[in-house]
């Protein structure tokens, strides 16, 4: 089969929030081209089918996306979630026989996300609309159960901290995670966002952090939600992005949504107060919410988290190869 490219371009934008009522600090933001590249490997023989699924980044109120460009060696469609999640997927007319390599490529703008309300009783509250998911963020994911033992630990961190509002319970939470958890992917265990491996190893990435930080707040009836993407380092240029990131939000009538980023704050400590209420403009956000299911539906059990390409030969999960770099505006 010869392969053909196609293109697709689309221009994501944003709406402009309303004027706030009394005065913000001017929120910091990056422009950036980001280029992602799947290499699928020849499926063994005799498959009959492939399909492959990747993460396309999405528009909202912390984040523009323009020019987005997709090469594909056939047709494809790209999707959306119940969570608004976009998604390429991909199904060959015949199986190839040699490496399917799919790129997409997207000028995104990155604003810093910041609600001032989380900790000034004053500031204007968020303005974004309602979640329709919110019910969602207070249920269970697979590996963050909210059992009793669960709801034990975290009413024992809000009653130590003698929290007794929504807010001063997500902080109480916050800063337990922070102080108490290191750092550290060393040995097994970490980044599945186990919440069980989490609070007993007191150790792990991201995702894990964030296993307790949301886990905790769904036990005491806090929405929150998780989104993954992948990280940039703070000073400008271009190069290689080897790693994912992942981060947290919380719901409360008061503030709207706090973002919030404990593992950010564990690595640097001087940052703690910041990244309560904040999440700064290094980052680029691929998906929300875990154990999730595909569109059209993968074969395979729920996704842990989405922020990498996912492919089935067969119904089965086949390895696929990425790269993500990124180039700065100022760069270029």
């Amino acid at each position: 089969m010869k392969p053909f490219f196609l293109a697709a371009t689309a221009l994501l934008c944003v709406a402009a929030a309303p004027a706030p009522t009394a005065p913000t600090a001017a929120l910091r933001s990056r422009t950036f081209l980001l280029t992602c590249r799947a290499t699928v490997p020849v499926p063994a023989a005799g498959t009959k089918a492939l399909e492959v699924w990747m993460p396309v980044p999405h528009a909202d109120k912390s984040q523009d996306v323009a020019d987005l460009k997709i090469e594909s060696p056939g047709p494809y469609t790209v999707e959306k979630d119940a969570y608004g999640n976009q998604m390429l997927h991909l199904r060959p007319a015949a199986v190839p026989t040699a490496p399917l390599v799919v790129t997409l490529t997207a000028r995104i703008t990155r604003r810093e996300h910041l609600n001032l309300r989380a900790t000034d009783d004053h500031a204007p509250a968020e303005t974004e609309a309602r979640d329709p998911n919110l019910a969602r963020w207070l249920a269970p994911d697979r590996l963050v159960p909210l059992d009793a033992k669960i709801k034990a630990q975290a009413q024992e961190v809000v009653d130590k901290a003698h929290a007794t509002t929504p807010l001063a319970k997500a902080r109480a939470i916050y800063e337990h995670v922070v102080s108490t958890v290191t750092y550290d992917k060393t040995g097994q265990g970490w980044g599945r966002g186990d919440i069980y491996y989490a609070c007993d190893a007191r150790r792990g990435n991201c995702t894990d952090f964030h296993a307790i930080v949301i886990g905790y707040c769904r036990a005491l009836n806090i929405p929150a939600r998780f989104s993954i993407g992948l990280p940039l380092p703070a000073g400008h240029g271009q190069g290689e992005i080897k790693g994912y990131h992942c981060w947290a939000e919380f719901f409360t009538k008061e503030t709207g949504w706090v973002p919030v980023d404990a593992s950010e704050a564990a690595k640097d400590p001087s940052k703690r107060a910041y990244f309560f209420g904040a999440h700064d403009e290094n980052r680029v956000e691929f998906t929300r919410g875990r154990d999730l299911t595909l569109v059209p539906k993968q074969a395979g059990p729920p996704l842990n988290y989405f922020v990498y390409p996912y492919a089935e030969a067969d119904g089965q999960p086949l390895e696929v190869a990425h790269t993500y770099t990124f180039e700065d505006a100022a760069a270029r």
